[in-house]
């Protein structure tokens, strides 16, 4: 079997070039479809009337706080009773 380089000028001949279906068309119509000026509704315009949206994301963090500060005091006072169980069984002996 023998192979045959294409030239330059045989390339067209040999293989022609493909049209391309527009996208562009598709992906236009379907932003110009939804409409320009959205108001928001239900819960986005009660929360986001006068930035009470993040007066609930402060809630939620002072109450991560809280927990996470709980929880690290409730571990050093078991630490503390832990080391003190420690020492009072090591006098008893």
């Amino acid at each position: 079997m023998t192979i045959h380089p294409i030239r330059s000028d045989d390339a067209l001949t040999y293989r022609p070039a493909q049209e391309r279906p527009d996208t562009t068309s598709a992906y236009d119509s379907t932003w110009v479809e939804q409409p320009e000026d959205s108001s928001p509704t239900g819960l986005d315009r009660i929360m986001g009337q006068d930035g009470k949206i993040y007066v609930v994301l402060a809630v939620v963090l002072l109450i991560w706080i809280g927990l996470l500060t709980l929880l690290f005091r409730t571990d050093r006072k078991i630490d503390r009773l832990e080391r003190r169980l420690d020492r009072h069984i090591s006098d008893d002996e």
